[in-house]
């Protein structure tokens, strides 16, 4: 399908990823990983959006088998070393380039259709979109939220706190956000009551009794040099709790066997997001039950990169730079 590019979340690490910093691309590309876009022309065979068609494009391109690639960025699913195989590699030649373009190029199944976006106020906004999804998939495992007290760990990063705002939306009695910038931790609480803040201290014990009792954790922690703050998160569950992995702790976890049996917790891990998920929180958007104007949005356009790096480099927690064409 080709789209016209109305906007792009640019991540705050971008800049690590221009720098080869999180990981090999095939090079030359158009760099991108998602974003919201109008369909301007379909190939024969697609059915499922037309010209005209807000829709958003995740980047995932799922061969099966756990061969997946994000079109125009880093990150691989299934291989569990981030290596790669020789079917994603062919993946990437064909499908190189990503969408920090007026234009672009996109595998059918990356995109999907949002119903009424074209009536949306603010589509820049709506880029965000994607990391509220990759959230909600992370939560979702963990099962129905309605009345469950849910801890994000990383909360003041955009992942994190893309997280905070789907756990209220999603009926949670209470939300922790922990994390360690405390103006972005303040910024959570003033979501509403049922947000508690943790700022973490760096001493486990201190910080799963400051986190817990929770019912469900989910970690968006990126690079870490400690797994300490994941393993509070786990330290805080009640028993029959669920600890879900989103983010990019570069750590091993030592889970204690008898610990995880006798208190019957649940680990599981979560990468993006499928489609239905994608439907389903854009639903609480248009419903109103996820309300984008606690994000701040931040526009750059394509004319000056090294100024919207930076830009993006400096903005997290409820904050997102989108890329304007």
């Amino acid at each position: 399908m080709l789209v016209e590019v109305l906007a792009a979340h640019l991540p705050a690490y971008t800049k690590m990823v221009v720098t080869g910093n999180r990981g090999g691309l095939p090079v030359p590309l158009t760099l991108g990983p998602s974003c919201i876009a109008r369909v301007t022309d379909v190939a024969p065979d697609v059915f499922h959006v037309a010209p005209g068609d807000v829709v958003v494009d995740t980047s995932r391109l799922d061969a099966g088998d756990g061969d997946e690639i994000l079109v125009g960025w880093v990150g691989l699913g299934g291989t569990g070393t981030g290596t790669g195989t020789e079917r994603t590699d062919r993946m990437r030649t064909v499908w190189r380039d990503g969408v920090f373009a007026e234009r672009a190029l996109c595998a059918k199944e990356t995109l999907v259709k949002l119903p009424g976006a074209e009536n949306y106020p603010d589509p820049a906004r709506l880029s965000f979109l994607p990391w509220l999804c990759i959230a909600a998939s992370g939560l979702h495992a963990a099962g129905p939220l309605t009345g469950r007290d849910v801890a994000v760990i990383g909360a003041t990063g955009q992942l994190g706190g893309a997280a905070v705002l789907v756990a209220l939306a999603s009926g949670a009695a209470t939300v922790t956000a922990v994390g360690r910038n405390k103006a972005a931790l303040d910024r959570l609480a003033e979501l509403g009551p049922r947000v508690r803040t943790h700022r973490l201290t760096g001493d486990r014990a201190a910080d799963a009794a400051g986190i817990g009792p929770v019912d469900v954790a989910l970690d968006t922690l990126g690079a870490t040099p400690t797994a300490d703050a994941t393993m509070a998160a786990y330290d805080s569950l009640r028993r029959g709790g669920t600890l879900v992995l989103v983010g990019g702790v570069r750590q091993d976890l030592t889970i204690p066997y008898g610990d995880l049996m006798h208190r019957r917790l649940t680990l599981r891990g979560s990468w993006m997001s499928d489609n239905q998920t994608v439907t389903t929180v854009w639903n609480m958007i248009r419903s109103g039950l996820l309300d984008l104007a606690a994000v701040e949005l931040l526009t750059v356009a394509l004319d000056d990169p090294a100024t919207a790096l930076d830009l993006a480099e400096r903005t997290t927690g409820l904050a997102f730079v989108a890329l304007v064409p």
